[in-house]
């Protein structure tokens, strides 16, 4: 007999070899048909398996978060069969679970097109319906390399060679088909249910790398009931609308083209939002007790190596060798001999390399530096995304340099200056999560441990809630990770707050203790916004374009309505640019119904327009963006009025930093 606790901590006596299906059906068996799969021992498992040893069980309920995830898992091989039943020969190869959906990589002599969705999305329903139960098996390498390699599934093949010597080989079947698979899965494909769609398909290589076949990769998404994809489906359509690239055409803000990948060229009013974020940012931080320094773009490899960077960070890091390069025609442009450099990833190190001159005292400390600073990582091309997911960002970085006293007052403090910015910048939808050590990671586990355990009690002296995110902290750090939401419910990581106890000592960052000793300085690393870019197109999805007025590269256009307003629209926008409104003229001959619509379609948030009257009467008819009718009054009063909407929120509260 075993025992076998359950979450209420209640515990009961069962056979040895006992099945998870087994114990839920006895307990009830309307739970029983809710329950798709288990935790044993805290791990997701098939609800078939057996108990063999004492331990704690969970159901896995169909509705739940893990149960999401398994009817996600399940519609990838559900995906998989159905593929190959209309199109036999085409090769299967991976199939994960990803956020908010699937996909699965397939391999045919055509690629496939989205035309082709409605004839997969039919023989996955009849899949489903089938309702054929998943089964495992466990097979030898031989055996697994033997079958699929008689069926041409030549990637199969190499999964299976890659698969670690001490794992097994496990095989689920459903119905007759069965696929390369680490499990769990849910009861019968009848428990993926028909809430699901195919969205689009893109050309991926094998295992990410360019020297590998092209495979075409097929999404799609799953939920456990048709309103929550419904749901889903108008988000996806709303995001579409709302897509920053989109966007940045359709305002002339930026654009991005193939031969300088994943850096932006800012347009004149895409860089007017830019510049007015980075003053933005640049205030608070001034007013926060930061002091702003500017370290090299490019510095020898010899200082990443001590870092740490050169060994855990190099494959993202564009490397340069230092040497004029040949100009022969016939020779070569580089001797392959010359001493690396690299363009920094990150402004860390540096900033070390500023602390470290001259001796610090405890009393130096907390000792808090700035960076607008530029920054290159080497992201794949296929992963580069508008703003979003660039080679080339300016971040709002900074690095505090603290004892271990003051770590609770620091981070209390940051948190505290960052929930004010995003409050400014209208977001008040905020997780925190804290991310522990990764696989890779640089210092001792004492040291992780005592870093995780000293930025968790500072979070909760702040007040706020935190979860752990397990294994996603820094090579060097964990870190808190502020998720924000946007508009229409979707989740945007931004902020950071990481603390560092390997950096200081790597790069010998030591400051005189109060008792005359050298100790180690701790280092947080911390940004509010993370990248500007990244930040910036965020906004724009979220705010659909239209940014809040002070963010708005044109606040007002004065338009007219007859050639007689025209000496008066313009001593107009002169009165408005003299007050710092970023005003613009437009006194074309065309009807103002046009230029309204125009200007409304260029998300311009404010226009006053001008006719015969206005211009005698000295008065303005203000039409807002979003809104019906207009409102007139008289101009110096509506220009005033401006001024305080246009003003950036932080110097409506400070007076003095306006002046």
């Amino acid at each position: 007999m075993i025992k076998v606790t359950f979450p209420d901590g209640a515990v009961r006596d069962y056979a040895r070899g006992t099945t998870g299906t087994t114990v839920v059906e006895a307990i009830s068996p309307s739970l029983a048909k809710k329950t798709v799969a288990m935790k044993w021992n805290g791990v997701l498992t098939d609800l078939s398996d057996p108990l063999n040893e004492d331990g704690r069980i969970e159901f896995v309920l169909r509705d739940s978060a893990d149960g999401l995830g398994l009817i996600r898992h399940d519609a990838a091989h559900v995906l998989a069969e159905a593929v190959q039943e209309l199109w036999p020969g085409t090769q299967v190869t991976i199939g994960p679970v990803i956020e908010n959906g699937f996909y699965y990589d397939f391999k045919r002599d055509t690629p496939f097109s989205e035309e082709e969705f409605p004839a997969i999305e039919k023989k996955m329903a009849e899949i489903i319906d089938r309702g054929a139960a998943f089964t495992k098996e466990v097979w030898s390498r031989d055996e697994a390399r033997r079958v699929f390699a008689a069926k041409g599934e030549t990637f199969k093949v190499e999964l299976v060679d890659a698969i670690p010597a001490d794992q097994s080989i496990k095989i689920y079947k459903q119905g007759q088909w069965f696929d390369l698979c680490r499990g769990p899965h849910m009861r019968t494909t009848r428990d993926v249910g028909q809430a699901f769609k195919l969205t689009k398909v893109a050309g991926a290589y094998w295992r990410g790398d360019s020297n590998n076949p092209v495979l075409s990769r097929i999404y799609g998404t799953a939920f456990a009931n048709r309103k929550e994809l419904d749901d889903y489906l108008r988000m996806l359509e709303e995001a579409e609308k709302r897509d920053h690239r989109k966007l940045g055409r359709e305002l002339d803000l930026f654009h991005l083209q193939d031969e300088a990948p994943g850096s932006v060229f800012w347009h004149p009013k895409g860089f007017v939002i830019y510049n007015q974020m980075e003053e933005y940012i640049r205030r608070r931080v001034n007013a926060g007790g930061y002091t702003e320094v500017k370290t090299p773009q490019l510095m020898s490899s010899k200082f990443w190596e001590a870092s740490g960077h050169w060994g855990k960070y190099r494959e993202n890091m564009f490397v340069v060798p230092d040497e004029v390069p040949g100009t022969e025609e016939e020779g070569p442009v580089l001797s392959g001999k010359a001493d690396l450099m690299a363009l920094k990833p990150m402004n860390c190190p540096a900033h070390i390399q500023i602390f470290n001159q001259g001796t610090k005292s405890y009393r130096d400390l907390p000792m808090r530096l700035a960076e607008f600073g530029c920054c290159h990582r080497n992201e794949p091309h296929g992963a580069l995304h508008g703003l979003l997911r660039v080679r080339q960002m300016t971040q709002d970085d900074a690095h505090i340099f603290c004892t271990e006293e003051q770590i609770q007052s620091e981070t209390e403090r940051f948190v505290h200056l960052l929930y004010s910015v995003y409050e400014d910048m209208g977001f008040d939808n905020v997780v925190i999560k804290l991310a522990t050590r990764p696989e890779k990671f640089g210092g001792t586990i004492e040291r992780w441990n005592a870093a995780e355990k000293a930025l968790g009690d500072a979070l909760r002296a702040t007040g706020y809630d935190f979860v752990i995110a397990e294994g996603e902290g820094a090579f060097y750090a964990p870190k808190l990770e502020f998720h924000l939401k946007d508009a229409i419910g979707r989740s945007w990581q931004v902020g950071t707050l990481q603390l560092d106890y390997v950096l200081p000592e790597r790069l010998d960052a030591t400051y005189v203790a109060e008792d005359g000793s050298r100790k180690y300085a701790v280092m947080l690393h911390r940004a509010i916004l993370g990248s500007l870019e990244r930040f910036i197109g965020m906004m724009l999805e979220s705010y659909a374009g239209k940014l809040p007025m002070w963010l708005s590269p044109t606040q007002v256009v004065v338009a007219t309505i007859v050639s007689d307003a025209d000496a008066y629209a313009e001593k107009l926008v002169g009165q408005l640019r003299d007050a710092g409104i970023r005003a613009e003229l437009d006194v074309r001959n065309e009807k103002i119904n046009y230029k309204v619509r125009e200007h409304s379609t260029q998300k311009v948030p404010l226009l006053f327009v001008v006719g015969k009257r206005e211009a005698e009467e000295g008065t303005v008819s203000i039409r807002r963006l979003g809104t019906e009718g207009q409102k007139v009054m008289p101009a110096m009063d509506a220009i005033v009025e401006l001024m305080t909407e246009a003003t950036p929120p932080d110097l409506k509260r400070s007076p003095r930093l306006a002046a």
